[in-house]
């Protein structure tokens, strides 16, 4: 990973400002909306009434609500933008040097622009911020950025995701994690029948589970790069890369609950309801575990022809492809430490910056060992989520009551329905506002929010950076669409484990 002296100083100018968040917060102007919970009038009826009432107590409900609604549809015909930018460059008339004319090249990138995944819940963000500015003013506009950035420091993590992806995307991270997962990778291979099939189903199990210990972003980037170079590279077909990549999405969201400090949803209800590692490890890891195995081995014995296909693609690859320089054991060491400091500082943003700056350094004086990449898809993943929490934080005022008022199995199943349309944390996180909530009840909403973190890209937060890494090997993207009904099968079983 090469890091030029510009992006260099662009980053320790980010570390100067984030090191006067303080300052920036002293006088913050008061904050208008989102209502707290408790500011609304107790209502009377069915959850229809509960939401038409809320709506009515402060219009600005329904219109956050329908522009979030626009940006999840926007997300599922993506690839339509795609087509009509295409279709906009190859019908338009070329001039002498076979430039179109700079309306039209306007026009396709514009399409093309609206046609990224990353970007769309941004461009959302336009009407949203516009509305509330009109609505509200500026200072009721400003009063929300500053209640999202310095009291609830929900900016916080689309940062970290950024820079763990960075990290984890390092060549010595990717050959420390090649090196663990392929001793499980041979040992599967030999009860399996073949190195494609062993490789696949370490990646899938034990990758996924190692983020209850790097965290799910480190965890996914590294399966992503994995599947990538060992799957993706030798052209299996379209409905093997789907199925994969739900099965990815998947156990990626299960697989971080061996531990209470990993997965998003975890993190959000641990502190409040004090689940602590032991309790999500006999309540939830061992039932992912067994959740991700079935849920891998029944689509590798579905697509068992595809391995053989890999294996030939893979003998006749160049030898370049098949070998790599090796970085030194302590330069794998010092980044495992610098990833280790980033995920330990979590909660101290300005630290957190320092050290990946630290690591930045670092990485511009080992170059020779590192990977030639850019920033450009962690950004859009930071963006996204960035996005994505801009809205979602203001969607409360009707998943609460929606919350309240399923009973045990319809919880599960609302949650899981809920997190399929807003990231996982959220839902887990506005149960905990909810009183009066038993631990059935609790149980309930968490395993729903965890089972249905792989059908969408914004189920769970670190989908993003895994799909920005595989969406390359898919023609025209990731469709929306096949991605949920290729993750129904792995979410069916996490389903069955978690309420038997």
């Amino acid at each position: 990973m090469r890091i030029t002296i510009t992006t260099f100083k662009l980053l320790a100018f980010a570390a100067m400002l984030a090191a006067i968040p303080a300052a920036a917060a002293e006088n913050p102007a008061a904050l208008a909306y989102p209502l707290q919970l408790s500011d609304y009038p107790q209502a009377s009826g069915n959850l229809l009434n509960t939401i038409a009432e809320r709506a009515k107590f402060e219009p600005f409900n329904a219109f956050a609500a329908i522009i979030f609604i626009f940006a999840i549809l926007h997300t599922f015909c993506h690839r339509l933008f795609l087509r009509v930018g295409d279709k906009i460059e190859k019908s338009a008339a070329r001039g002498e040097n076979g430039e179109i004319a700079p309306g039209k090249k306007f026009l396709v990138r514009l399409f093309h622009l609206a046609g990224e995944v990353e970007i769309i819940f941004a461009l959302w963000l336009i009407p949203l911020f516009a509305g509330f500015w009109i609505y509200f003013g500026w200072d009721g506009l400003t009063a929300y950025i500053d209640w999202l950035t310095f009291e609830k420091r929900k900016f916080v993590e689309p940062v970290f995701v950024v820079f763990v992806m960075c990290v984890s995307a390092t060549r010595p991270i990717i050959q420390f994690s090649e090196d663990v997962i392929s001793v499980f990778a041979k040992i599967f291979a030999k009860l399996g029948g073949g190195e494609a099939r062993g490789w696949w189903v370490a990646i899938l199990c034990v990758g996924s589970l190692l983020g209850s210990f790097i965290t799910e972003p480190a965890a996914i980037t590294i399966c992503a790069v994995l599947l990538a170079r060992k799957i993706y590279a030798f052209e299996p077909s379209e409905n093997f890369k789907y199925a994969t990549l739900g099965i990815l999405l998947a156990a990626i969201s299960a697989g971080g609950t061996l531990t209470h400090f990993s997965a998003p949803p975890v993190l959000m209800v641990a502190g409040a309801w004090d689940w602590d590692s032991a309790f999500m490890f006999w309540h939830f890891g061992l039932k992912s575990g067994i959740a991700i195995f079935a849920g891998a081995l029944l689509v590798m014995f579905m697509f068992g022809k595809e391995f053989s296909a890999i294996k030939l693609r893979a003998e006749s690859a160049p030898e370049a492809v098949q070998k790599r320089l090796r970085a030194p054991k302590i330069l794998v060491a010092a980044h495992l430490a610098f990833l280790g400091g980033i995920v330990s500082t979590l909660h101290h943003p300005t630290l957190m910056i320092f050290i990946f700056l630290a690591f930045a350094a670092f990485v511009e004086m080992t170059q020779e060992y590192q990977y030639k990449i850019t920033f450009k898809a962690q950004l859009l993943v930071g963006l996204f989520l960035a996005a994505l929490v801009a809205h979602g934080s203001l969607q409360g005022w009707w998943i609460e009551p929606t919350l309240t008022s399923f009973g045990h199995n319809e919880l599960f199943f609302g949650s899981l329905a809920l997190t399929a349309f807003n990231d996982n944390a959220a839902i887990t996180y506005l149960a905990t506002l909810v009183p009066n909530f038993d631990d059935t009840m609790k149980y309930m909403v968490v395993a729903g929010a965890v089972a249905g973190g792989g059908l969408t890209v914004i189920a769970n937060a670190p989908n993003p950076a895994g799909i920005s890494i595989l969406s390359k090997y898919f023609k025209g993207g990731v469709s929306p669409i096949k991605l949920v009904l290729w993750a129904a099968i792995p979410t069916t079983i996490l389903c069955a484990a978690y309420l038997l």
